[in-house]
């Protein structure tokens, strides 16, 4: 059971997603200057969109902004994924949505370790999108055979991490000393090697099936291969970058610019091309790179399945995958056709298309008890009782996802798979279910309106 002794999970995420950007800051000068470039440009929205300021303090989001990010590594068994999900169980982080990328031709299937409850991420919205390797679509036999015993024979987590893992599950948490110590042996995993555990014929190999499968079987363990911080226009910093010396992508991943942001958008600069020593020779590798976020408002089914079909109708039109040389086109088709989405939170709300919270306000406070105050939400929201502010995304996008994947890849990695999404695998190799994001979203929403109610001394509203 835990303890008073126990320090919170949410602080121990809160202490490693720090150590883990100091670290990359240090491996990877450029994402310190996109850190900068992104604090920037926040800084300069919150002064000149006061109505985004005020929403921010209101939802509580303007004390995590500088703090938020995601991380992304890719795992190459079964028994990493299954160990991973225990480190990051010690932080209070589940495994959030499945997502399969094979679609993109990308052989691996994905899940987003975060926080779920809202408190518990307003005080850490750290996330790690993990991946993992599926070998079975390695068409090449000995090949496979060959990656399977490479990853066989490594171990990615330092004995002390797994140890201090055992005792938090024994003990129900870890005490001040212990939490430190976990947070140094758990930032191990997530290191950078300059060395291969292979031949350069071998890497070669290897990346000539699909690079991403180098980058996985190769090494020793699986890199943190970006952090993301989180910006408020997105379209600001592209432009800022190559004013910073960093290239950005073509194009921005996700919907177009809108009045109301809606699910995520993302971009990023090249992957790296760093020195490594194979076994037998020197070489290099490209893996890592930096990457922005912008998060809008979280979709409803109904809004996912909008946003899907408007997404697909441009995609097609395009006939082909963005690129450098179709990013102008490409931007004004998904102009185009999102036009079709409302982009307005009350027509939101409406047409639940999007979730929300909802807050009472002064006004709402002072006439609580009175016979005429409203019985509806709506009716409450009309009087100015309550408040309601658009609930942030906290999770990803496959297609963004894989968008990042490739054009940090290169085109020359882009392999065609069959679209086999497979969770029950996947599942099993984590050794729980996954946690559908939607279902928690309307779990806040909810919960923000009984606390209304409550505040109120209303019965539940409808």
């Amino acid at each position: 059971m835990p303890s008073a002794r126990h320090v919170s999970p949410d602080e121990i995420r809160k202490g490693f997603s720090k150590a883990m950007s100091d670290m990359y800051r240090e491996e990877v000068p450029l994402y310190g200057a996109l850190m900068e470039l992104v604090a920037e440009t926040n800084a300069r929205v919150l002064e000149t969109d006061l109505a985004l300021a005020q929403q921010l303090h209101r939802t509580g989001e303007i004390q995590r902004l500088d703090m938020e990010r995601h991380g992304a590594i890719r795992l190459g068994t079964a028994e990493e994924l299954a160990t991973i999900r225990r480190l990051f169980a010690v932080m209070g982080m589940q495994p959030v949505g499945y997502y399969d990328l094979t679609p993109a031709g990308v052989p691996v299937h994905s899940t987003a370790f975060r926080a779920v409850h809202e408190s518990a991420l307003q005080a850490s919205p750290f996330r790690v999108f993990t991946s993992l390797l599926r070998l079975e679509l390695i068409e090449n036999l000995e090949l496979r055979a060959f990656a399977q015993a490479a990853l066989a024979n490594r171990s990615i987590f330092t004995p002390g991490a797994l140890a201090l893992i055992e005792q938090s599950e024994k003990d129900g948490g870890l005490n001040a000393a212990d939490a430190e110590a976990f947070i140094q042996h758990a930032l191990e995993t997530f290191r950078w090697h300059h060395t291969a555990t292979v031949s350069a014929a071998q890497y070669q190999q290897l990346s000539d099936q699909h690079r991403l499968i180098a980058d996985v079987v190769a090494f020793k363990g699986p890199h943190i291969n970006h952090l993301t911080p989180r910006t408020l226009d997105i379209d600001q910093v592209q432009t800022a970058m190559p004013g910073k010396g960093i290239t950005p992508k073509a194009v921005i991943e996700g919907p177009p610019r809108r009045q109301c942001p809606i699910l995520l958008r993302q971009t990023s600069f090249k992957a790296l091309d760093e020195a490594i020593a194979f076994t037998d020779a020197k070489g290099s590798h490209s893996a890592r790179f930096g990457e922005i976020e912008q998060r809008g408002v979280a979709l409803t089914p109904k809004g996912r399945a909008l946003y899907d079909e408007l997404l697909n109708a441009a995609r097609d039109e395009l006939g082909a995958f963005p690129t450098e040389a179709n990013a102008r086109r490409y931007t004004a088709l998904m102009e185009q056709h999102f036009q079709a989405f409302p982009d307005d939170h009350r027509q939101m709300r409406e047409q639940e298309l999007a979730f929300f919270r909802y807050f009472v306000t002064d006004k709402g406070l002072a006439a609580r008890g009175r016979a005429d105050l409203p019985r509806t939400l709506g009716a409450l929201i009309e009087t100015g009782h309550v408040d309601v502010e658009p609930l942030v995304y906290e999770d990803f996008l496959p297609v963004s996802a894989a968008g990042i994947f490739q054009s940090n890849l290169g085109d020359a990695a882009q392999s065609h798979y069959a679209a086999n999404s497979n969770q029950v695998e996947f599942e099993k190799a984590l050794g729980r279910r996954t946690i559908d994001e939607l279902k928690l979203y309307g779990e806040t929403q909810q919960r923000s309106i009984m606390e209304c109610a409550q505040a109120l001394g209303l019965p539940a509203l409808a």
